[in-house]
């Protein structure tokens, strides 16, 4: 009985190990001849194999999630159920041909990419678009720097559309955006008394003090010089020179007319002791009141054009007891 038992157990562990072998041959076969791959379908339709399923959802997912590198402005894109790739796992031979960059490529094509970009809007409208927020907040802060009287009507809104804007840069909207403020000229109060007598010496007399020259610029009027736009010989000396151009005092003296007064437009009269004075005609803005103290090459007034004035320039007379005399005796 036990010589029996052995001769089943020997004929039956010879089996398992042909068995065994069978099994293995077949795996090595099916190893040596076939691999797993994935069969893909859209839309129910056979598109081809992908090798790798996960590497190609994978690079799907990142694109629909704005992940261009070509394109930083995509900021998703939108892709329908159907047009999604299905996979299925099956066995092929080792030759078959994946086509992973096609199946890809069929995605993209049915994508609608969504871009993100930036309005700069004035109230409701928008007036330009940019590509990113810093360049958005770039625009704001440098309208704030410079105080545009519209920044509280300036804003930033975010957009999403299938459609990229024509992107401006942040200087030309600064300068399309900026509104200047407008500064009311301050309100000229006028002090002190001046003689504006029309009489005039072409003698050259000592002043008794050394004079500097109030602006430089060009000589357009000298002293003495008759015109049908005054009704006298010309008092004093025009020097032309640009609006706003800043005038100082010839020589240190004391204040005794600031303001308006008549054809001399805006007007600053400075003393010099000893019944010396020198006027400064036509300013577009006086610095001081009558009664303040000055300093040679003190900045006094600017250059304007007011008054009797057919441009820009500075009308300087010299008088000496209240008699006007040549100023180029003594300057330029």
């Amino acid at each position: 009985m036990i010589k029996k038992l052995l001769v089943f157990t020997r004929k039956s562990m010879k089996l398992t190990i042909l068995i065994g072998i069978s099994i293995f041959l077949i795996i090595c076969a099916f190893v040596l001849f076939f691999k797993p791959i994935y069969s893909v379908t859209i839309n129910g339709e056979f598109v081809g194999y992908s090798k790798d399923k996960s590497k190609l959802q994978m690079k799907i997912n990142n694109y629909m999630e704005g992940e261009d590198e070509e394109n930083p402005n995509v900021a998703f894109v939108q892709v329908e159920n159907q047009n999604l790739p299905q996979y299925k796992l099956c066995l092929l031979k080792r030759n078959v041909t994946t086509n992973d960059d096609e199946i890809f490529d069929m995605v993209k094509q049915a994508g609608i990419p969504y871009y993100k970009y930036y309005a700069i809007l004035e109230g409701e409208e928008e007036k330009a678009y940019v590509a990113d927020f810093a360049s958005a907040e770039q625009i704001v802060t440098q309208l704030k720097e410079k105080e545009s009287t519209n920044i509280d009507k300036i804003s930033i809104l975010e957009l999403y559309d299938t459609k990229l804007a024509e992107f401006a840069t942040v200087e030309d909207t600064v300068a399309a955006l900026y509104v200047k403020k407008v500064v009311q000229p301050k309100k000229v109060v006028t002090t002190g008394k001046v003689n504006t007598s029309s009489k005039v010496s072409y003698q050259k007399v000592s002043l008794g003090i050394n004079l500097i020259r109030p602006i430089s610029g060009t000589i357009t009027s000298r002293f003495g010089a008759k015109s049908n736009i005054r009704s006298s010989d010309h008092t004093g000396l025009d020097i032309a020179a640009p609006r706003g151009t800043k005038i100082k005092a010839a020589a240190a003296g004391t204040v005794t007319f600031s303001g308006k007064k008549g054809s001399y437009g805006y007007l600053t009269v400075v003393s010099h002791g000893n019944g010396v004075e020198t006027y400064y005609a036509h300013c577009s803005k006086l610095y001081y009141s009558a009664g303040t103290r000055v300093e040679q090459g003190q900045v006094i007034a600017e250059v304007g054009s007011t008054g009797n004035s057919t441009g820009n320039h500075l009308h300087l007379e010299i008088r000496v007891n209240g008699v006007a005399y040549n100023p180029q005796n003594y300057l330029y």
